[in-house]
């Protein structure tokens, strides 16, 4: 299903699409070695739920966490646990929103205290790759032009393409169409119509492009264990420039 949203649509979804990029702000706060990743998720759901919504995630196709908090290797739909933050891990926390008959869903890489600097340059092309494929989602172009554009910038600073999961569209449902995959050629796919609106969310491995499912039925890890970064935005199709509905600035203000 793909629908054109109005502008009271994209007014809703941009509520939720701040709504999680103010929860991601709150639990990046929390992240530090010793800290487990079962506080984090506890740390999203009261947010959300103290701001009237619900979390987007949580039981959607029987999941049952607030947030997929993927580490190192994990490329998304990580599981909360027990497990203790390390200095020099990575961790992407991906969140979603219910509110008001609408969802919203947005995703950032944080590293937990000093990090590599192999692990600093694949977090830094992750998010820039995220802004080039944005750069795209004009009406008029089409999915592949969103597709090249992250392709393109991941394989030239030598980092790989995650092709088994993609970005979305976004409404009333969590995952509408169109797929936006973030490998493929310029000119392809679906034309994009003012209105759409869309998570681009580029999931980039240091090492190999392969990924495999863990035992959970969820977690997906790079099948060489190396870290995989994962950055992103809901955006709506607009005929002049895109329109960014979610933001990394509380996130990113929090960390100067």
């Amino acid at each position: 299903m793909i629908s054109v949203k109005t502008d009271e649509d994209i007014r809703l979804l941009r509520e939720n699409a701040l709504l999680v990029s103010k929860t991601l702000a709150e639990v990046g706060k929390s992240i530090r070695p010793g800290v487990t990743t079962l506080e984090l998720d506890k740390i999203a759901e009261t947010f959300i739920r103290d701001h009237g919504a619900e979390p987007g995630f949580k039981g959607y196709g029987g999941f049952p966490f607030t947030l997929c908090l993927s580490v190192n290797e994990i490329v998304v739909h990580g599981f909360a646990s027990e497990y203790r933050l390390r200095e020099g891990d990575i961790l992407s926390v991906d969140c979603g929103t219910r509110y008001k008959g609408f969802y919203g869903d947005s995703a950032y890489t944080f590293p937990v205290g000093e990090v590599s600097e192999e692990t600093k340059l694949l977090l830094r092309v992750t998010k820039e790759s995220l802004y080039k494929g944005i750069e795209k989602a004009v009406s008029g172009n089409r999915i592949g032009d969103i597709s090249y554009a992250v392709q393109e910038h991941v394989e030239k600073s030598g980092f790989s393409v995650v092709r088994e999961m993609v970005g979305h569209g976004i409404g009333r449902r969590l995952h509408e169409g169109p797929e936006v995959p973030n490998y493929g050629r310029r000119g392809s796919g679906k034309k994009l119509e003012d209105g759409y609106v869309l998570c681009i969310e580029p999931m980039v491995n240091a090492g190999t492009k392969h990924v495999f499912m863990l035992e959970d039925g969820w977690s997906l890890s790079t099948a060489d264990k190396r870290n995989s970064a994962h950055f992103e935005l809901m955006v709506a199709v607009r005929r002049e420039r895109p329109e960014i509905l979610s933001t990394f600035e509380f996130i990113e203000q929090n960390s100067i």
